[in-house]
């Protein structure tokens, strides 16, 4: 995954290679092959990529996930590539750690809904069939919360966090079907993931039933040594992680794991029979896939490369990521008869629209990008045309002319209105480990360059993660979030502009203000209480967010109201309930909306959250039309999980809300343990 892209040509040659190479070893037993496609084929010339999953979380569309999985796995396999190392399952709940984007963002049910939808597009109902791919759960478990926030690195997780917010998203794969997991390259209580029997017998194998085989990330096995040093020597590396239940190691360079464990077998330290329980699984795969069958790339395969919905479902998908977080005085949309100054490092960059995983590792490399693939300023010029749009942009996103203020100053007087176009490079993994959430302050200048202009300013935030801007978000007429919308992201964020697309993206995380709150959506209720002096004043306003998790604008006027409960009270014997809100679009503008409904539990056993997203759902209406949208509970949506891992429903009073409209009701009865 260090490498670039390479043609479909190449890729067939390679593939046919590595297969011919198999075919005359003893046993004839064909190659698994992985690679990362992770929002698209990433690695292949001319594929399409897609906005990265934190944008996708955005639509609330596990529909529009699904169709994204399947056209990825047409292409992978068009490579002649089976198996595919996504999806992303981590749970984004540190802001800094540089992996967020290629996460569904900070709530457990986003990611399963989301994530299962992932494996159903890759997997399909036949992997044999030359549309599918084999999924890759990843990364079991606890890497998206290090303690520093750096990546790879340590993680404490308490049981009832780990089963509450980490292990949904893996429960909810395996009953999907997904076929292979991959482990968490750190360490979770002070014990490397790679090597801890809790976490991949008793609660894999055991209690989420996977039956698939576990690989390592890379050279995990070789870092227990050299990295955790829970192993003095790298033969009990080996034997650390097969004893813990580890079935392939991802080894790119060597042949020593393969070796090791010859060494430990023939030593009786691994029997045959625990080397037979990790080479079935693997077997079967390869046999599920076809590859016993024809493991070469296949014709029926290539013939899905590059077809040209995929296109449009790219520029479908980044339209309908894209955030309105603030549209003062409704300045959006843009009339194109206004002359433009576009400003930024993300003004002309392709990197920053892709991030991650896009054509390399990085993302970085500007030339590896198809000349079709416009920036925002060439989208902006298709529109607007060339004469209307001033370019204060140039295409290395580090360059210091990108934030030059005086320039931007100058620039100004020939402009009606200024689009910036900040946030983040590309980046993965550690090239992408942050010290500050801040903004770059050398951005946030150009920020404050721009509105002593006087010109109204929208800015266009292409960026990963939430990178803070209270500091200058007063001076914004307007804020879109485009987050890494990939191939036709430069058309969508244009297409939002200037009124093409009513936005209808809400936001997967909570957009924090300050670098000392980051506080989410589902904190405690005591998160809230500031006491202001010693007489014991207080304040219920500790959570402050820039923007709360669920926030997004239209340009349409919606208006949802009219909240109704099926019952009063839910129990053993009456289990479920249906609520319902009516949604009224009073504009003239057709639009999307996203709806999401949470549930709380105001008095537990142990501290509640202030609320919980326990359903999601869109609706797309019609100018003036209105209809009424119904979720259903069931008791499982009312559950807590206690300090056993067990879920408990416990009686008392539980509130819903649907937007600003809320709701009570009455669990009634005993106090119920639910089966997971």
């Amino acid at each position: 995954t260090g490498a670039d892209a390479l043609s479909l040509e190449n890729w067939n040659r390679i593939v046919r290679q590595i297969q011919e190479e198999a075919a005359d070893t003893r046993l004839e037993v064909p190659v698994l092959y992985g690679i990362d496609s992770i929002h698209g084929a990433t690695f292949l010339e001319g594929a399409t990529l897609y906005p990265h999953n934190i944008g996708l979380a955005a639509t609330r569309d596990p529909g529009l996930v699904e169709r994204i999985a399947r056209a990825t796995a047409q292409e992978t396999r068009a490579m002649g590539i089976r198996w595919n190392f996504d999806p992303v399952l981590d749970v984004a709940r540190e802001p800094l750690w540089p992996r967020f984007d290629e996460t569904f963002g900070e709530d457990p049910t986003l990611v399963a809904e989301m994530g299962t939808a992932k494996v159903r597009g890759y997997q399909g109902d036949d992997l044999s069939a030359p549309t599918a791919v084999a999924a890759t759960m990843k990364h079991y478990l606890g890497y998206s919360v290090p303690d520093n926030g750096k990546d790879r690195t340590p993680a404490h997780i308490s049981p009832v966090q780990l089963w509450d917010y980490h292990l949904p998203p893996f429960r909810a794969a395996v009953r999907a079907g997904a076929a292979t997991v991959m482990l968490n390259s750190g360490s979770v209580n002070r014990v490397p993931v790679h090597a801890h029997n809790y976490l991949l017998q008793t609660v894999l194998r055991e209690e989420l039933g996977f039956n698939g085989f576990m690989v390592s990330d890379w050279e995990d096995v070789i870092r227990l040594h050299t990295r955790h040093r829970i192993a003095e020597t790298p033969a009990q590396a080996v034997y650390r992680s097969v004893a813990a239940g580890l079935d392939m190691s991802m080894v790119p360079n060597d042949y020593s794991f393969y070796e090791l464990l010859v060494t430990l077998v023939e030593s009786g330290q691994i029997s045959e029979q625990r080397l037979d329980a990790s080479v079935a699984p693997i077997l079967q795969l390869k046999d599920d896939l076809g590859l016993f069958d024809d493991p070469m790339p296949e014709p029926q395969a290539v013939e899905n490369f590059g077809l040209p919905e995929y296109t449009e479902l790219a520029l479908e998908a980044a339209q309908r990521s894209i955030t309105l977080l603030k549209n003062e005085d409704d300045i959006l949309p843009l009339s194109t008869g206004d002359t433009i100054l576009l400003a930024g490092p993300g003004g002309d960059n392709r990197s920053t629209l892709h991030g991650a995983w896009s054509f390399s590792w990085q993302g970085d490399k500007e030339e590896l990008y198809p000349q079709s693939t416009r920036s925002l300023y060439e989208a902006l010029t298709a529109r607007f045309g060339e004469e209307r749009v001033l370019r204060h942009s140039v295409r290395d996103y580090e360059d210091e002319d990108n934030t030059d203020g005086d320039r931007l100053i100058e620039m100004a007087r020939n402009a009606d209105l200024i689009v910036l176009a900040l946030g983040e490079n590309a980046y993965s993994e550690s090239p992408g480990v942050i010290d500050d959430l801040a903004l770059d302050p050398r951005q946030r200048a150009l920020a404050r360059a721009a509105a002593s202009t006087g010109l109204p300013v929208v800015l266009v935030l292409i960026q990963g993660r939430p990178r803070l801007i209270s500091d200058i978000e007063p001076l914004m007429d307007a804020v879109v979030l485009a987050y890494r919308p990939g191939s036709r992201g430069a058309d969508a964020i244009a297409d939002v502009l200037v009124g093409d697309f009513n936005p209808e993206g809400v936001l997967p995380f909570t957009y924090h203000r300050h670098s000392g709150d980051i506080n989410l959506y589902d904190r405690a209720f005591s998160a809230d209480v500031q006491q202001l002096t010693l007489e014991g004043g207080v304040s219920d306003e500790g959570h402050r967010p820039q923007w709360p998790f669920g926030h997004g604008l239209s340009y349409s006027n919606f208006r949802i109201d009219s909240l109704r409960l099926s019952r009063n009270s839910l129990s053993a014997s009456n289990p479920t309930m249906d609520v319902s809100v009516r949604v009224r679009n009073r504009s003239s503008d057709a639009g999307g909306l996203a709806l999401d409904l949470y549930v709380s539990d105001l008095y537990a056993s142990t501290t509640p959250p202030v609320q919980r997203l326990r359903k999601f759902t869109r609706v797309h209406l019609q100018p003036r039309e209105t209809r009424r949208v119904s979720f259903t509970l069931t008791l499982a949506d009312l559950a807590l999980v206690d300090g056993g891992g067990r879920q408990v429903v416990e009686p008392g009073e539980f509130s819903v809300r649907v937007a600003d409209l809320t709701a009570s009701f009455q669990f009634q009865g005993q106090r119920q343990i639910l089966p997971w």
